[in-house]
Order: structure tokens, then sequence, then C-alpha cells
């Protein structure tokens, strides 16, 4: 590479991510073909439109074998209608749906087309508190979503850490939302998704969307229930994450697969379709084709039987690590976890706020990061609690041992926020005991090398 300073970055980067490891429950590491593909010549396409959706059944030979006719507006897709139809076909294998739309370029433009198809503005939509654990893209009064549809919020149990699902039914009775969404950034229970199903049925109207962002890979690995199997009607989610793909939105339905060029009855059979004309040209221009070839690779690799072992040892090491860091007095929100997330409340667990654990952990190498807890009356900035998880580290191989080794590290490393905080000592005074941890954390990190660099 030419540009040095470009070329340096990249360099301190892989040595970054190679020495420490990677808590923060939203980022993966992704194998080195999913890098190549990403690097790969499908950058220099434009390829607005679709590809044809017949055939897509059977196996990915199946769907090599036809050519249908393609609803692009550009000429010299045959390579790129291929790839689209592969990573559909894929998509649709895994999550058990009728219809895959692989353009979005986050999960946050996945969920905005969401919108964009089944609302109109001034609409209601039902939705994870933020403060509780939702996503920005949920309600935020600081998303441009939020500038155009009524968000109304549910929360969670304070004794359980579960959704409350009886507040969701009075408001879902009270609102009439056009949607239900139930989705997340931190929370770690397996939502009921029959319940939330039940609750619909007395909403004219509804359409039930999931937001599986974060446990996608767990849908996909077979340890978490997949909504779509459930009676929701949309599941969007991003591609990275659990799921270990590159960074990207997908969009999977139930419903009637029609051609976008014609606009369908509004009607929830219909969605696949509608939403297909609000990604694009509704919400996006072209599609970011090396990109969907990078989602297309990672989505054979969680067709893998090793992936479904993945999966189920992401969970069983969140397991571990939150009971470890039980066992050393951090109170978990929820008394747990059920998936790969763990929310720690660190104010009623120490005194200190969240971010003072999240920057003393990164100097010695361990990446987390500062998150509300439900009804935190701390700043956003400076809140109260940590957010971490296992799916990166598992990907590279760590097990029991590890999560232990974890659990006992940020104990200790909490012991010096508190004493730093307090004002009892200065940081000064444990320089060589942090130097001590760096350098163990760097040991187990040369013995679980990161896949793909």
């Amino acid at each position: 590479m030419k540009d040095n300073k470009i070329f340096d970055l990249i360099e301190a980067e892989k040595q970054r991510q190679r020495e420490g490891l990677e808590l923060i429950p939203s980022e993966n590491y992704v194998s080195r073909e999913v890098l190549e593909a990403m690097g790969s010549v499908f950058t220099n396409k434009y390829s607005e439109g679709y590809p044809g959706f017949e055939n897509l059944d059977g196996s990915d030979d199946d769907v090599l074998a036809v050519a249908p006719e393609n609803h692009r507006y550009y000429g010299g897709q045959q390579n790129t209608d291929k790839v689209e139809r592969l990573a559909i076909a894929r998509a649709r294998r895994l999550f058990h749906a009728d219809h895959a739309n692989v353009q979005p370029h986050s999960g946050a433009q996945a969920n905005n087309a969401v919108y964009n198809a089944w609302l109109e503005p001034g609409d209601t939509v039902l939705g994870m508190n933020l403060g509780h654990g939702g996503h920005l893209t949920h309600g935020s009064p600081v998303t441009q979503s939020a500038k155009i549809y009524n968000f109304v919020a549910y929360g969670t149990n304070p004794e359980t850490g579960d959704i409350d699902y009886d507040e969701m039914a009075k408001l879902a009775i009270q609102h009439q939302p056009k949607i239900i969404l139930v989705g997340y950034s931190a929370f770690s229970k397996i939502p009921d998704f029959e319940r939330v199903a039940k609750i619909a049925q007395d909403i004219p109207g509804c359409l039930l969307m999931a937001d599986m962002a974060h446990v996608a890979g767990l849908i996909a690995g077979g340890v978490h229930p997949n909504p779509l199997d459930h009676g929701f009607h949309v599941m969007t989610t991003t591609t990275h994450k659990t799921l270990r793909g590159p960074r990207g939105g997908l969009i999977l339905s139930r419903g009637k697969v029609g051609n976008p060029l014609k606009k369908p009855e509004h009607t929830i059979e219909n969605i696949p379709t509608l939403i297909d004309r609000s990604v694009f040209p509704g919400t996006q221009g072209g599609p970011l084709m090396h990109m969907i070839a990078a989602k297309a690779v990672a989505f054979y690799e969680a067709e893998q039987v090793s992936f479904q072992n993945y999966a189920r040892d992401v969970v069983s090491n969140a397991k571990v690590l939150s009971d470890t860091l039980i066992t050393h007095g951090f109170k978990i929100v929820g008394g747990g976890t059920d998936n790969h997330l763990i929310l720690v409340d660190m104010m009623g667990s120490f005194g200190i706020d969240g971010k003072i654990m999240e920057i003393l952990m990164d100097k010695v190498g361990l990446t987390l990061n500062a998150n509300a807890i439900p009804n935190d009356t701390l700043p956003p900035f400076k809140p109260s609690g940590i957010r971490l998880g296992t799916a990166a580290i598992t990907t590279r191989g760590m097990g029991r041992g590890e999560m232990i080794k974890i659990g006992n590290w940020m104990r200790r490393l909490a012991e010096i926020c508190v004493e730093i905080n307090s004002g009892r000592q200065p940081e000064a005074a444990f320089t060589s005991e942090l130097a001590a941890i760096r350098e163990e954390v760097h040991q187990i990190a040369e013995i679980f090398p990161v896949p793909g660099i």
C-alpha cells in the first residue's frame, strides 16, 4: 500500500486486536474468507435493483443452475445476480424465512426500511425503552425515525430483568400500534415471542417485528428461538455481532414474494415486496456488492455444524463469565444471562460508574463499553453499568478457564477503580500491577490467535 499512513494504522489495529481481548458484545472477528470477499472486485460494480427471486429453494447448486430475469437498472449483472441470489437463498434457509433482503448497509438502515415499508408518518410503534436495553432506532428522540413516527416505549420488570409483558399489553391496547417491535442492545433474556404474538392478535393491522441484531448468530446456531417460527412477520438484524459476518444489515420476512418493480397492495402478506421497494429505491441507493458477497460467505459458514458448536459455546461461556462475576460481587442485571450478553451494575456493585471501569480495562487490553442500566440516574457518557459479551473471545477458541480468568481480572480491576475513584490512592500506585495484568492478557491472546489476520 502506497499510503503509508493508512497502512501503519491498519497494522496498528491488527496488533491491538491480536494483543487484547474483545469483550464488547456487538463485536466479533470475521474469517479470512469473509475479509477476502469484502476486498473483492465486486466493490467496482453498481447493481441498483434486484436479481430474480425465482427458484431459490434447494441447494446452492440448484440456485446457481437458473438465471431468471433480473430487476436491475444496469447491465453486466451476470455475476452479481448469482452472488445476491446465493446470499438470499442461504439467509432464507438459515432463518426459515420466505424472503431475505440482503442489501441494507446496516441494522439501522434495515429498521428504517421496515418502518418506511409499513408505516405512514405519525403511525405508532411500540418498542423497548432505550434506557431498559432497547436500541437507538427503536424510538430514541435523536433519530430521524422518531421525528417521523410516534414511538411508545415498554420497559423491563425490575425484579426479573425481563420484558414487562403486562405493560406491553396495556400499551398495545391503549395506543393501537402499527408495529410491535421486540429488539434490544443490552438485554440478556430470551423474549417470549409467542406471548407477544398473542398481544398483537388484538391489534388490527399490527406488524410483528423483531430486531435480533445481537442474537442472530445464536438463532442461526440453534441455541435461541427464532421469532419467525413464533408468529412474527419480519426480523431485522446486522450481519456482524454473533452472526460473525461483515458489517451490514439483513431483513427477513414471511409472506408472498413479488416483483419489486410492481407496487403491491398494502397487506402483511405482501410485506416482503413492500420491504424490497422500501430498501431500494425507498431508503438507499445501490447495494454494496462486495459486502453482499461477504454476507453470502458468512451465511455459508453459519450453515456448518461448526457454527452450531460455536453458538452453543458462546452461550456457555457467557454463563460461566456471568457466574464468576457474581461470585466476585458484581451485580448482574436480571441475575445472569440467557444469551451472549452480560449487563453489570457497577454503581450498585462497587459505587463507581461504568466509564471508570471501561477506561481502566482498556489499559490492560480488555475492551468493553460503559452502558446504562434500567432506570439509570447517571448520564449516558458516565452511566452506572458496563456491557460485555463472549461472541468474539469464543471465536478465538476460549472456554471456561479463560472466562474465569477474565472474571478474576475484572474483580481486581474493579477494586483498583474503587481505590482511585475514592482518592485513597492515585492510578500511578498501580502501574506495575496493571502492567502485569496486561502481560497476562497478552499471553492469553497469543494462545488464541485472531482468525483471519
